[in-house]
């Protein structure tokens, strides 16, 4: 889908020709809440940013003239919440994908915070925003020689205890090693126990999936007692598990949005959603982003993040090509002239 095409001036480059999207992505590529918390709110006061194809280089110029709603990806929001008043006081709508796992034993995730902070700002957040706005991600689910299946229901039965009174919603997929040859060769570079040869023991096999599935049909049961609200669901999955109370998610959500920002007249257009006729939402096809995967089922979106810029060094990730460019280009970061986040 094309989003509206405007002039907009820039800080060096004088007038330029930019994009005006409704929903922003921040981001799938990178933590802007945890480590460009100021370059985002810098742009946003600025009124646009700069995102750079990370396949020809190009520039693109996005404006903030017609956002109504940004969807945050993060594994720790604490250096955003002092800022989400600027927000609000643009009225832009927002909600947050907050992946919280439990890696510590196998050191996957080596630079965020200890799981203890992570839970209190998960509550924090909540607490601030709604717990509407809070999905609760589990995000991937990857095993090692010494992680199974049932250890990992163990631990996000263990999370969901302090979590899902904080949370309608939890998330969940399966990691796809064999599809990412960055995330191969980070996983083979970075732990002791894979190696070309066992590398897609990783990854579950159908056969893991379904127990992963019945055992999460029994957490839900008691999860629902504390708040019937709740709904389970999985991420880019081809997996039907209905049959265990599994829905499939949507992360670019516009049912969600539709439930959230319904007094939001230009975003419920853009949406489709018109209550004053039928009180009912009957989502546009055209809206499917066709930039993701095919079991994707988020809506159109401009992201604005850029690769091999999150410092969490999360071992499994596909957005950084290794940890050793990372750490050179944090060491190199200077500025954004532009409003490109870059080195």
């Amino acid at each position: 889908m094309a989003w509206e095409k405007i002039k907009l001036k820039t800080e060096s480059k004088g007038v330029v020709e930019g994009i005006a999207p409704l929903i922003i992505s921040a981001s799938r590529s990178t933590d802007i809440p945890a480590f460009h918390a100021e370059w985002f709110i810098k742009r946003l006061e600025k009124g646009y940013a700069a995102w750079q194809n990370p396949f020809n280089r190009k520039l693109q110029y996005v404006s903030f003239k017609n956002t109504r709603v940004i969807v945050f990806w993060t594994k720790n929001p604490a250096p955003l919440i002092k800022y989400l008043d600027v927000i609000e006081r643009k009225n832009i709508n927002y909600y947050f994908q907050y992946t919280l796992n439990n890696y510590e034993k196998e050191n996957l995730e080596p630079d965020i915070p200890e799981l203890a902070k992570r839970r209190a700002t998960f509550k924090e957040l909540s607490e601030r925003v709604g717990k509407e706005k809070v999905i609760w991600r589990f995000d991937p689910l990857i095993l090692t020689p010494e992680t199974s299946v049932a250890d990992l229901l163990n631990r996000v039965e263990d999370l969901g205890r302090e979590l899902v009174p904080y949370t309608n919603s939890f998330v969940f997929s399966y990691a796809d090693v064999m599809q990412y040859k960055k995330v191969q060769n980070n996983l083979i570079r970075n732990t002791d126990y894979y190696t070309k040869d066992n590398i897609g023991d990783a990854e579950f096999s159908p056969e893991q999936k379904t127990e992963f599935a019945e055992g999460m049909r029994e957490i839900l049961s008691g999860w629902n007692k504390i708040n019937p609200r709740l709904v389970a669901a999985t991420c880019a999955e081809d997996i039907d598990l209905t049959a265990y109370g599994i829905k499939h998610n949507k992360c670019i959500d516009d049912e969600l949005m539709t439930e959230l920002f319904a007094d939001d007249k230009l975003l419920m257009n853009f949406l489709g959603y018109k209550p004053e006729k039928t009180g009912l939402f009957a989502p546009k096809p055209k809206l499917k982003d066709k930039g993701q995967r095919p079991a994707c089922g988020c809506i159109v979106s401009k992201d604005i993040g850029a690769y091999n810029t999150c410092r969490h060094l999360c071992v499994y990730c596909y957005a950084n090509t290794s940890l050793r460019v990372v750490e050179k280009n944090f060491s190199l970061m200077t500025g954004d002239s532009e409003g490109i986040l870059k080195i």
